[in-house]
């Protein structure tokens, strides 16, 4: 039976949901959940323990660490508005305790207050695990061909830019995924680059995101730098790289060098395992191939060395 009332944990789900024509299903959505627009006016059953407001990215990372810690979530449910809304199906994850709340609690909130909800975790670590988590998502709901034909028009797109970067010089790039401590961007994010036509370095398709110091940044040695902070949009990107004191040894690198260090908008297209993943590749190959594929858009990414030495 297909699910009527539908609540989402997870950005990307809620992305998901969307795409598949199911909006007007949804009855709540995480308080991170930003897009599509359509969302807005949805009643939010999760909240944070950490105000981020007006920390740079050591302080969150440091409180983040702090909240696992002594709490071993940094996400809060809202038990009575989840029971009120009575959902029967919850989206939500497993794969990353600070991108949600974690399975457990959402497992614990179901039983004690909506019992019949039918609880889907998705898991995906690869470009592929994100195509199928949207037809799970579609086999859940009861839209099925209306899955299959958007991840359809996924892999066509994938397809397009693979075909036309294939023969092309492939630079080595990296993909920074947190600045303060230094994340690389894990998971599908190599899988991007190497479609997009480049090399990735210091990372691989389906493994986490991993820290590395930015000495291992300058043995690497990157054609390009793509800075990429989960969960921030591209004007605080752009802002977070600004505040943050990086080691003067940044400026021997190739990548600022050539004027190629990229801020983009990781929490749109790169952070969130939904279908706007294909607007990331394409962005990145705009990047990485501007002569084939047109430069990138002033929205979709910023040349930032003069963001880190003024």
């Amino acid at each position: 039976m297909a699910s009527r009332r539908i609540c989402s944990l997870l950005p990307s789900a809620t992305e998901i949901v969307c795409a598949l024509g199911l909006t007007d299903r949804l009855v709540a959505v995480t308080h991170e959940c930003d897009y599509p627009p359509e969302i807005t006016g949805l009643p939010r059953v999760t909240s944070s323990v950490i105000d981020a407001e007006g920390m740079n990215s050591r302080e969150i990372d440091e409180a983040v660490r702090q909240a696992l810690e002594n709490l071993s979530t940094i996400y809060f449910i809202d038990r009575e508005e989840l029971g009120r809304l009575a959902p029967d199906l919850i989206l939500t994850q497993e794969l990353c305790q600070v991108c949600a709340v974690s399975l457990d609690r959402v497992r614990e909130a179901a039983q004690a207050i909506c019992s019949g909800a039918n609880i889907v975790s998705l898991e995906p670590s690869t470009i592929e695990g994100i195509f199928e988590t949207i037809l799970e998502v579609g086999r859940a709901t009861g839209s099925g061909e209306v899955a299959e034909g958007l991840v359809e028009g996924m892999r066509s797109r994938c397809a397009t830019v693979q075909s036309h970067a294939r023969e092309l010089i492939r630079p080595r790039v990296l993909a920074i995924e947190w600045i303060d401590p230094l994340f690389t961007g894990g998971h599908w994010v190599p899988e991007m680059i190497e479609m997009a036509g480049g090399e990735s370095l210091l990372a691989r398709a389906g493994e986490r995101s991993r820290e590395l110091g930015w000495q291992e940044v300058m043995d690497a040695d990157p054609d390009v730098i793509l800075f990429m902070p989960c969960g921030y949009d591209l004007e605080t990107t752009v802002r977070e790289i600004t505040r943050t004191t990086l080691p003067r040894m940044v400026t021997r690198s190739r990548a600022i060098r050539d004027g190629l260090a990229f801020a983009v908008n990781g929490s749109a297209y790169f952070n969130r395992p939904g279908p706007r993943v294909v607007d990331g590749v394409e962005i990145v190959a705009s990047i990485l191939h501007p002569e084939v594929f047109g430069e990138p858009a002033p929205d979709q990414a910023i040349r930032v060395e003069a963001a880190i030495y003024p």
